[in-house]
């Protein structure tokens, strides 16, 4: 018998670093599950933002990078010490080239837990995981395939849909999309809109530092009345084939005319223009309102998956507005006056991600 030659396999090492190693970049831009979000640049924007530092989390088979997870920590006065992949945003956790390296992480993630006093550490994924841990499926967000024209976009929707997007031009509503020469208007829309909504707004730098640090992912798209006054407005980002939309909001009293119909539209469109092949229309709670908005465009329901390392037999956290502890909280913040709640909402909101 022929003597079969013993390969050896290196040994999966895993360590974090307190900024990102060599070769963390490339490894995301080469990985097809990576988001912009993993990237070095959009974790130096969070702390140079919030203050929030980034544990850089890398698995490693000798010298080659196998898998990566950044981890931006929290230490706050509201809720205590804890760590998300990723905060203030839909997606973040581990990039791994072999799911079976998923629980060595996952221990190790156990270790940092114990290490830093942490109550918690979630990893929010689009996917999905062979992860023995607590998840959450409270959210879901959806998709739409975009086509090569905005010709071929508008014929792709219902006659009622078409209908409804046209209903705000009848009004002499009409849109445009920019960059930071629309913040101002996006963030009088946002912080209305979060005023309204009972809750705390984030600062405006956030905004303009990934309009500075992403010149060619970032963008705005607002709705304006007759006579030229912000009505709606949205936030893009994008990244590879897919433009995503993580913030949008309209001011109430302009309902009647549906600016929002407009704005998505113009969203879409402006997506279509730059060339990106897939439109995620961001996170929403199953059976609300924003979920069958959502839904009527055609697009389709995509499950999101939010995964903790915590102590057994502890509750998961509800930092949001499902948790009846903030009812009263939520009522009086909706009273205040928005100078207000624009001075002390970002000193808040940093502190929830």
């Amino acid at each position: 018998m022929e003597a079969v030659e013993k390969v050896e396999v290196a040994a999966l090492n895993v360590e974090y670093f307190d900024s990102a190693p060599e070769g963390w970049d490339a490894y995301i831009a080469a990985h097809p599950k990576s988001k912009i979000y993993h990237e070095s640049r959009w974790n130096k924007l969070i702390e140079k933002t919030f203050g929030h530092k980034t544990a850089y989390y890398v698995l490693k088979r000798g010298s080659e990078i196998c898998g990566v997870l950044p981890l931006v920590r929290f230490n706050s006065m509201i809720f205590g010490k804890f760590a998300v992949s990723l905060p203030f945003i839909n997606y973040g956790g581990p990039l791994l080239n072999d799911e079976a390296d998923a629980p060595a992480l996952v221990q190790a993630l156990a270790d940092f837990r114990k290490q830093q006093d942490l109550k918690f550490v979630e990893l929010r994924l689009d996917e999905e995981m062979p992860l023995e841990i607590p998840c959450k499926q409270h959210k879901v967000t959806f998709f739409l395939d975009l086509p090569d024209d905005e010709e071929a976009l508008m014929k792709s929707f219902k006659a009622k849909l078409r209908s409804q997007i046209r209903r705000p031009g009848k009004a002499e509503m009409y849109a445009k999309s920019g960059g930071e020469d629309l913040l101002d208007d996006f963030y009088t829309v946002f912080t209305v809109n979060m005023r309204d909504l009972g809750t705390p707004p984030l600062p405006k730098d956030f905004f303009r530092n990934i309009l500075q640090a992403y010149p060619e992912n970032a963008s705005i798209s607002a709705v304006y009345s007759k006579e030229h006054k912000v009505a709606a407005a949205s936030f893009l980002i994008g990244f590879g084939d897919t433009m995503e939309i993580p913030w949008a909001s309209a001011l109430r009293e302009f309902n009647k005319f549906s600016p929002n119909m407009l704005l998505y539209w113009e969203s879409l469109r402006y997506s279509v223009e730059k060339g990106y092949k897939r439109f995620d229309y961001g996170r929403c709670t199953p059976d609300t309102g924003t979920y069958k908005f959502k839904k009527q465009w055609g697009s389709v329901e995509s499950p999101l998956y939010w995964y903790y390392v915590m102590p057994e037999g502890e509750e998961l956290p509800e930092m949001n507005h499902s948790n009846s502890k903030f009812d009263m909280v939520i009522k009086t913040w909706q009273k205040l006056p928005l100078g207000v709640t624009k001075f002390l909402g970002p000193k808040i909101i940093k502190h929830i991600p």
